[in-house]
C-alpha cells in the first residue's frame, strides 16, 4: 500500500517487481497515484503464489479504510516510507 501522507489518499495494488512498481508511481507514472501525489510505501507483504496475491488483494481493496489504516499502523505506526525493506 502506497499513501500521500498520514491519513490521505491510499492506493492498492500488487505487482512481481516491487520496487519498480514505487519507482513508477513516484515517477508519476499511474493515473491516482499523481493525481494524489501518492509517493510513500507505507505496507507491503510478499506473496509466492499468484493466485493468492490476487484473492489477497482484492480482498484488502474492498476493506473499509479503517481496516486498512489499522493494517498500516500495525507495522508502521508512523506512516514511514518502507521502500528500503523490500528484499532484493
Amino acid at each position: 500500500m502506497m499513501a500521500s501522507r498520514p491519513g490521505g489518499a491510499l492506493y492498492v495494488g500488487r505487482t512481481r517487481n516491487l520496487r519498480g512498481r514505487v519507482d513508477a508511481h513516484r515517477a508519476g507514472l499511474g493515473t491516482h497515484t499523481a493525481k494524489y501525489k501518492i509517493k510513500t510505501l507505507v505496507w507491503f507483504e510478499a506473496h509466492d503464489d499468484f493466485d493468492a496475491s490476487l484473492r489477497r488483494e482484492r480482498a484488502i481493496k474492498r476493506w473499509r479504510r479503517s481496516w486498512k489504516e489499522q493494517l498500516i499502523m500495525a507495522a508502521n505506526p508512523n506512516w514511514q516510507d518502507i521502500t528500503a525493506q523490500i528484499p532484493d
